[in-house]
C-alpha cells in the first residue's frame, strides 16, 4: 500500500511541476480533476437512490475553473449571479421531471458538489494569479498534502485513539496531530521560496494543517453516509480523484482569501 501510494504520489508531485510551469496546463488539469471527482461524488450520491441532475452538474462545474481561467465576468457580482441562475436552472429542470420524489435532495445534493467541490478546488487558479502566484501554489499545495502523508505515517505507526469514529474509524488523533506537524515542517521548508517569517510559516502549516484534516475528516463524513470506503480507484493506493483532492477542497479558498489580504 505504501509503494503504491508514493508510485501515484510520485506521478501526481510531476504533473503538479507541470502545471506550475503552463498556466493552460493547471486549467486543463484541474478542470479535469473536478470532472473526476464530480463524477465520483455523483455516482456515490445515487447509490442512495437519489435522482440528481448528474451531466448538468458536472457541466457547470468544468465551466467554472474555465471562467475563472478566462477571467469571465457577466458582471461585477457574477459569482453571485452565477448561483441565482444555477438554481434557477435546477428547478426549471426538476419541473420538467414527470415525478417529485425527492425533489429538495436532488437539487440540493447537485448544487452542493458543484459548489463543494468545483468551486472550492477553483481556488487553486485564483492563488496562481496572485502576486508570487507559483511560489504560492507549490507551497499550498506541499502543505497541505504534506498533512495528508503525515497523518497516514504517523497514524499507520502509532495511532491508538479514535479521533471520530462514527465518521472514519481508521482516523486517530495521533495521526491527525501528526499530518498538521508535517504541514507546519513542509511551511517551514517553503520558507526557502516564501518571503515570510519562521514564526509566520509555523502558524501559517498549523492554519493549513488544522483545515486540511478537516477537509480530509468532511470527505470521510460523505462517503460514510454513502457507505463506499473510497470515491474511486483511479490512484492506486489513494483511491479516487475527491479521495485526492479532500484536504486541498478546504485549504486552497481559506489560503486563496488569507494571502490576498496579505499581500495588498
Amino acid at each position: 500500500m505504501l509503494i503504491r501510494r508514493l508510485f501515484s504520489s510520485i506521478v501526481l508531485i510531476f504533473i503538479t511541476v507541470l502545471s506550475l510551469k503552463f498556466g493552460w496546463l493547471l486549467a486543463l488539469i484541474v478542470t479535469s480533476l473536478i470532472i473526476g471527482a464530480l463524477f465520483e461524488f455523483f455516482n456515490m450520491v445515487e447509490k442512495k437512490g437519489i435522482y440528481i441532475y448528474k451531466y448538468f452538474g458536472i457541466f457547470v462545474g468544468a465551466v467554472i475553473p474555465l471562467s475563472i481561467y478566462f477571467k469571465f465576468e457577466l458582471t461585477k457580482g457574477w459569482e453571485l449571479l452565477f448561483v441565482v441562475s444555477l438554481l434557477t436552472i435546477l428547478f426549471l429542470l426538476q419541473f420538467m421531471r414527470r415525478t417529485n420524489t425527492d425533489a429538495i435532495a436532488g437539487i440540493s445534493v447537485t448544487l452542493f458538489g458543484i459548489l463543494y467541490i468545483s468551486w472550492f478546488f477553483s481556488f487553486v487558479i485564483k492563488v496562481n494569479f496572485l502576486t508570487l502566484g507559483t511560489k504560492l501554489l507549490a507551497s499550498l499545495i506541499l502543505i497541505t498534502k504534506s498533512g495528508d502523508i503525515g497523518a497516514y505515517l504517523v497514524g499507520t505507526r502509532w495511532g491508538k485513539h479514535a479521533l471520530i469514529p462514527r465518521i472514519s474509524p481508521k482516523k486517530s488523533t495521533e495521526g491527525t496531530l501528526g499530518g498538521i506537524m508535517f504541514s507546519i515542517l513542509a511551511a517551514m521548508a517553503a520558507g526557502a521560496f516564501l518571503p515570510f517569517s519562521y514564526l509566520h510559516l509555523v502558524g501559517l502549516g498549523a492554519f493549513l494543517g488544522v483545515i486540511g484534516q478537516f477537509g480530509d475528516l468532511s470527505e470521510s463524513l460523505i462517503k460514510r453516509d454513502c457507505q463506499v470506503k473510497d470515491s474511486g480507484n483511479l490512484f492506486p493506493g489513494l483511491g479516487g480523484v475527491l479521495d485526492l483532492l479532500d484536504s486541498l477542497l478546504f485549504t486552497a479558498p481559506a489560503f486563496y482569501f488569507y494571502m490576498s489580504t496579505i499581500l495588498k
